[in-house]
């Protein structure tokens, strides 16, 4: 899968992309990252990319000609690709983005803005606009990376146990259950037993029930769609909280 970044930034890009689960999987050819040097397109001997808005205002504005020198040349080799605006008013990412992104035939070319924002007629030039979530970054190459991480590490071969991503929040529709190694004690603190039993189909289901609790306090929103065999156990969940909840209220105060 190939990855195109626009940034007036290359060194965050090519920084990030040196290390762990992506820099593997870029070392072993299962995803490839190019990063574009925004200034490169640029037609002054300063490089400039910005200007003052029009109509005033705090803050420079990224320049629309850069932009589509730029664009003008990733695509010059004929290749199919989706060009994505990364923005606050974007598209909401989430896992199920990312999976299709995975499926995706085009080449995923980001486009990342800074300061103010860019020139509004960059928009004639972009096939889609994403934000990472409702808040404002300096810039768009963090919300990049985490779009190429999250989408790297659901390729084939890109983990090295490929039952890992499956196992992620988010993939079967809940957070994710407890996890725990070694020491079995740290400072009172104990594994819970049935994960030192053997008993496979025993952890399956305390792993199920507990993602189930975790999404319940965490993320009820989340719980839609439910089997039987969830719904038995989220009831079960919701009389053992309730339970817990009326033993804490009757609990003696020690003054």
């Amino acid at each position: 899968m190939i990855f195109e970044v626009l940034t007036i930034f290359p060194e965050f890009i090519e920084c990030y992309l040196k290390h762990g689960i992506v820099g593997r999987a870029l070392n072993r050819g299962i995803a490839q990252v190019k990063v574009y040097n925004l200034r490169d397109f640029t037609t002054d001997k300063h490089k400039k990319v910005d200007d003052y808005p029009y109509g005033g205002g705090a803050g420079m504005v990224m320049q629309i000609e850069p932009f589509s020198n730029a664009i003008k040349h990733i695509k010059s080799d004929g290749k199919k690709r989706k060009i994505i605006l990364l923005s606050p008013q974007g598209k909401r990412f989430n896992q199920e983005l990312a999976l299709e992104f995975t499926r995706e035939e085009a080449v995923l070319t980001f486009i990342c803005g800074r300061y103010e924002g860019i020139d509004e007629r960059i928009k004639s030039f972009i096939d889609e606009e994403i934000s990472i979530g409702d808040y404002v970054l300096s810039g768009g190459e963090l919300p990049a990376l985490v779009i190429i991480d999250s989408i790297v590490r659901l390729l084939p071969g890109a983990l090295g146990d490929e039952l890992s991503s499956e196992e992620d929040s988010f993939m079967k529709g809940f957070l994710d259950y407890p996890h725990y190694t070694r020491p079995e004690e740290f400072e009172g603190m104990r594994v819970p037993e049935i994960l030192l039993s053997g008993d496979h189909k025993k952890i399956a289901l305390w792993r199920r029930r507990e993602a189930l609790r975790n999404t319940f306090q965490k993320r009820p929103d989340l719980l839609k769609n439910l089997s039987q065999e969830d719904m038995k156990i989220l009831k079960e969940l919701c009389s053992e909280i309730n339970k817990k909840i009326l033993e804490d209220a009757h609990e003696p105060v020690n003054n």
